[in-house]
């Protein structure tokens, strides 16, 4: 039984079984979706959902990051006034919107799940609520709930995603659910009430990307799997049988799986360590046109050619690029993050790809529209998923080239710690000012060594 394998791995797992690796990718997991939730505490997404819900708050448990005068008197955060702090379960929602609203966020690459978003805000809310979990007991935990929505979703992975359902949110309350649980102690029977529980709210539909629903899939996930948890932990009963009956989970989203050879992998084939983290905050499939095209800008400056000078643009890309990001005319930075042109353009006319080029003002320039607009992008089914080739003709007749066998960020070419921590800083700062950014750099890198995981809040 699927489900009942899955809670007694989950509860018999131990530090001292997670190789040295392993807790060293669940650490850059948890480092980058920080950085990702400071970074949109202050998008306009994240702060109209804060808005609406702060008059439904419970007893304030635990942080909304980003949040509060007294910590951001050297930043631009001109939200002040809204809440710092909320019961655990709308700090999990508020946070798992944060830091998945530029898309920013970290993707395993052979689902493209964005694991750490639904089960770090789970978990590090309830974390901060309990006061009494260890950095050691927390990797643990955060570990727990990526190998399981990971092992999901390859379980179901294509045809999960194909039909129309949001991957990172479908899995991921059943991995918020299996990390909150840990941290409670859950029984084997709890544990699996609680996949349970998590695995029939059922949430995220594709056709939400490019808005502000899209981010609110990885919020609610994380909000549903604490909640999953907690309702177990009193006793509340699921069916045991839940994501391997006729009518349960796997079967329901997915015309085909293959969940028994995915759960059988536990604890031999470790998810964690495949985790790739994002240079550039937009679908991931457009990673090899921006990485080529910020390229192409370095080598136009070198031969004294400008954006103005180009023709055309024509780039070969896998299928997938224009099935996820083909929005040829984006209307604002929600949008353009699912358009490859957009992408090209702003790698070609800016030479960077960071959350200032995804601004609404950036993309209605007429600059970058003039840029995008020659862009064209033809599918090539003998390309990798992180492959490209790109020709850029110039109104003087010269052409530029370039092919992108695998972009930066892939697991072939990761972003180093360095790359990592630079990213970091850049999204902090602008939420915390630059002092504290470096601070709250340096203790989530050293979350593992921890105390108390809710004592590094206040450092966020």
């Amino acid at each position: 039984m699927a489900t009942q394998r899955l809670a007694a791995w989950t509860v018999s797992l131990q530090y001292t079984d997670l190789p040295k690796s392993v807790t060293q990718a669940a650490v850059r997991s948890f480092y980058n979706w920080a950085g990702c939730a400071l970074g949109g505490s202050n998008h306009r997404t994240t702060t109209t959902a804060l808005e609406a819900l702060a008059p439904f708050f419970g007893p304030a448990t635990s942080s909304i990051l980003g949040r509060g005068a007294s910590k951001n008197d050297n930043s631009n955060n001109n939200s002040n006034n809204l809440p710092s702090r909320a019961d655990a379960s709308h700090a999990a929602l508020i946070n798992g919107i944060a830091s998945h609203v530029h898309d920013y966020d970290d993707t395993h690459l052979e689902t493209i799940i964005h694991p750490t978003g639904p089960v770090a805000s789970a978990l590090l809310a309830q974390a901060e609520a309990l006061g009494n979990v260890g950095g050691q007991q927390f990797i643990l935990a955060l570990v727990a709930g990526i190998e399981a929505e990971c092992k999901l979703g390859l379980a179901v992975w294509p045809k999960h995603y194909d039909v129309g359902w949001h991957i990172t949110s479908t899995t991921g309350s059943i991995g918020a659910a299996v990390a909150v649980g840990k941290i409670l102690h859950l029984s084997e029977e709890q544990m699996s009430h609680a996949i349970g529980i998590a695995a029939t709210q059922v949430t995220g539909l594709r056709e939400m990307f490019g808005s502000d629903t899209k981010s609110f899939h990885v919020g609610r996930s994380a909000q549903n799997g604490l909640m999953a948890a907690i309702l177990a932990s009193k006793g509340y009963t699921s069916s045991l049988q839940a994501l391997e009956a006729k009518r349960g989970w796997a079967n329901v989203v997915s015309e085909t799986q293959r969940l028994d050879d995915q759960i059988a992998t536990l604890g031999q084939v470790w998810e964690t360590e495949k985790n790739s983290f994002k240079p550039f905050p937009c679908g991931i499939v457009v990673h090899p046109i921006i990485d080529g095209c910020i390229q192409l800008h370095q080598d136009m400056k070198n031969k004294n050619l400008s954006p103005a000078d180009i023709k055309a643009v024509h780039c070969r890309v896998h299928p997938l690029v224009l099935e996820l990001t083909g929005k040829e005319t984006p209307q604002d930075g929600l949008q353009a993050k699912f358009s490859v042109y957009h992408g090209g353009a702003a790698g070609l006319g800016l030479g960077k790809a960071g959350p200032a080029q995804y601004d609404d003002n950036v993309v209605r320039s007429q600059d970058i529209i003039s840029v995008r607009d020659k862009i064209d992008a033809v599918a090539d089914d003998k390309l990798g998923a992180d492959e490209t080739e790109i020709v850029v003709e110039f109104s003087n007749g010269e052409k530029l080239t370039k092919h992108v066998t695998h972009a930066i960020g892939s697991l072939e070419v990761p972003m180093t710690d360095q790359q990592l921590e630079d990213k970091f800083i850049d999204q902090v700062t602008e939420a915390l000012g630059s002092q504290k950014a470096s601070e709250a750099s340096q203790s989530c890198w050293t979350i593992g060594d921890a105390a108390s995981a809710g004592d590094l809040v206040r450092t966020l």
